[in-house]
């Protein structure tokens, strides 16, 4: 089964939402800079809505080790997104604590070769190519790559994901799980409800076939 992430949550009622669309896991961003911040304070009030089955993930760029793993504690997150330049000694530094996975810019030119460098990581998630840019960028990664990759890792694809394209994302990469935020809202932080569902409906599909 493909995992479906929907990232980017900031209140109860899209996270109600995706849970009702049979969304696998809810990514919560602790990066103060993205349009989808959340509070920790505010992320916990929705922590405990989650049923067993819905997995909470929290997204950090470029934060040190022990305040991830505090974090984590507090919120009891099922896992971790390392969503900026992070070295395999602070995913290293983490791994013991909580499952860890790695995020990657892609171009053409990435090398895969990389990868092997991380070897404590749960898994990887591609997105697309964008300078200095540590958000979800909303541009379609480089899906040859991440198909090779897919090969021999968990990869999670994410970037440019939306309704009309996600099915030939699952066909073609056969990830291990899809992520989406920008592609499911009506606008940034704020999900559109009947998008979340045919996201997730499209992916089903696609399994299917």
């Amino acid at each position: 089964m493909v995992r479906v992430k929907i990232c980017g949550i900031t209140n109860a009622a899209d996270a109600l939402a995706a849970i009702d669309a049979g969304a696998n896991l809810l990514g919560f961003n602790f990066y103060e800079k993205s349009p989808r911040h959340i509070a920790p304070a505010e992320a916990a009030k929705i922590r405990t809505r989650l049923p067993k089955r819905v997995k909470a993930v929290g997204i950090f760029v470029n934060s040190h080790a022990t305040e991830v793993i505090a974090l984590q504690k507090l919120l009891r997150l099922d896992a971790v997104q390392l969503h900026g330049d992070e070295t395999p000694q602070t995913v290293g530094e983490i791994a013991p604590a909580v499952s860890v996975i790695k995020a990657f810019r892609i171009d053409p030119d990435f090398r895969l070769e990389a990868l092997e460098e991380y070897r404590e990581v749960f898994a990887f998630l591609f997105d697309a190519a964008h300078d200095s840019q540590y958000n979800s960028t909303g541009r379609t990664t480089e899906w040859d790559v991440a198909q090779r990759a897919a090969l021999s890792h968990r990869i999670i694809l994410a970037g440019g994901l939306k309704v009309e394209n996600v099915a030939a994302a699952v066909r073609i990469v056969r990830p291990y799980g899809i992520d989406v935020a920008s592609g499911v809202e009506s606008r940034p932080g704020k999900k559109d409800h009947g998008r979340l569902r045919e996201f997730i409906q499209e992916v089903r599909r696609a399994e299917r076939r």
